[in-house]
């Protein structure tokens, strides 16, 4: 196969300044939003209860609602889950007081013939997995940074932390502008984008050393970029069939797995187009013009003793 011929047709790194842009505007978007409108966040990171309404026959969101109303406690909000939505989950911001639990649980009992399960979530409990929450993302961040500094160099590193960022920042970003809850499974789904992310990176990375090697000389960015570039193409397909699969798995997931596991399954389908974007136009071209310039100073570093 005839690479340098591909890389005619397809060149990412003439475009790379537009890559840039439209990445930098998301993150200043992103960080205004969170700013200003913030996260939708579930009762997972502040203080809730939540009911488990048990049926033996399926339920309904409307139905579970009204059956809340007919004794004066409303819910934030209900979603069904169990194989055939048997199950009203109702959620609660701010505790419930213990006699409003027990009304709750006397009033399905005799509806349903099923005891509703209760668990709460206090302040403390939700600042605590909140930052059980941070502390796992920066662990895998450190994680990341250190292993593909050992493997490739710290400049490799340094481009893929910024991609990472770039993916976590845009599914925050999403989330904030849908006000969709953000949960425990959202975390999971965050971290699951970080390994996949990194991964496509990595194969990308690992292509540009193989094909640097090839080359007899790369002094100056055209060098580079002309790697960078025919490397990006010989890994396009791979990234573009792999996504695909995983998207449509996690689609799938999305549209038939129901309320409870949306949430995740939405995360993932968002964080998997962000995380194939920054991999083919973040990450390998940040790594070029860093690369680029640290070319540059070494080749100015014996002329400046020369003249010394």
């Amino acid at each position: 196969m005839n690479f340098d011929h591909e890389t005619t047709k397809i060149d990412f790194i003439k475009h790379r300044k537009k890559f840039f842009i439209f990445s930098g505007v998301m993150v200043i978007l992103g960080v205004l939003l969170l700013s200003t409108v913030g996260l939708n966040l579930g009762i997972d990171f502040r203080s809730g209860t939540t009911i488990d309404v048990l049926s033996d026959e399926e339920l309904t969101e409307e139905a579970v609602t009204a059956e809340f109303e007919t004794i004066g406690i409303i819910p934030d909000d209900v979603i069904l889950a169990g194989a055939n939505n048997e199950i009203g989950r109702a959620s609660f911001i701010g505790n419930l007081e213990q006699q409003e639990t027990l009304e709750v649980q006397s009033h399905f009992e005799d509806v349903y013939g099923h005891t509703p399960t209760v668990s709460t979530v206090t302040p403390m409990v939700g600042e605590e997995l909140a930052r059980n929450a941070i502390i796992s993302v920066l662990i895998a961040t450190v994680g990341i940074i250190i292993y593909v500094t050992i493997r490739f160099e710290l400049l490799y590193g340094i481009s893929a932390i910024v991609a990472l960022f770039h993916d976590a920042l845009f599914i925050l970003f999403v989330f904030s502008i849908l006000q969709f809850e953000v949960n425990i499974p959202f975390i999971a789904a965050v971290l699951t984008i970080v390994g996949y992310s990194i991964n496509d990176t990595i194969v990308t990375f690992d292509r540009i050393r193989e094909n640097m090697k090839l080359e007899k000389k790369v002094k100056k960015f055209d060098d580079l970029a002309r790697v960078v570039n025919k490397s990006l193409v010989q890994t396009l397909a791979r990234s573009i069939n792999t996504v695909l699969t995983v998207v449509f798995a996690a689609g799938a997931l999305w549209i038939f797995g129901g309320d409870a596991i949306q949430t995740f399954a939405f995360a993932l389908v968002v964080g998997l187009v962000a995380g194939t974007y920054s991999s083919l136009f973040l990450a390998s071209q940040l790594w070029l013009v860093m690369k680029a310039k640290q070319l540059e100073r070494k080749k100015q570093r014996p002329v400046q003793q020369s003249e010394a």
